[in-house]
């Protein structure tokens, strides 16, 4: 029998579908960690990261949502099974030691847009 708990049912994984495609449209195909660029090529790659860790919090906005290179996600996830076997530090949802990602790739676009004309 599967189980919505580990993400192994039809549901879940036409659900995780439903939300990775919102998040693919909402935000730019750059990690929120690394500052990793994606293109369709490599999208795959390319992870919907639940910030509260629920992952049956998907609001229409995203704003529970980050894109995390597969690296990143694993990294993340990493850190909480770790707190959990007593290897780390306590973390809880929505804290960590990393600082979001500064690069904004559009931070110019006005300005290239403008020098095309």
């Amino acid at each position: 029998m599967s189980s919505d708990y580990t993400g192994s049912s039809a549901a879940y994984a036409r659900q995780e579908a439903g939300y990775r495609e919102k998040a693919l449209k909402i935000y730019p195909w750059v990690c929120g960690r690394c500052s990793r660029e994606f293109v369709y090529s490599n999208l795959r790659e390319l992870t919907v990261h639940h910030v509260d860790h629920d992952h049956t919090n998907n609001p229409q906005d995203g704003s529970n949502w980050e894109l995390l290179c597969l690296f990143c996600h694993d990294h993340e996830h990493e850190k909480y099974t770790d707190a959990d076997n007593g290897q780390g530090s306590v973390i809880r949802a929505g804290e960590d030691d990393h600082q979001a990602a500064t690069f904004n790739p559009f931070a110019d676009l006005k300005a290239m847009m403008a020098n095309k004309k």
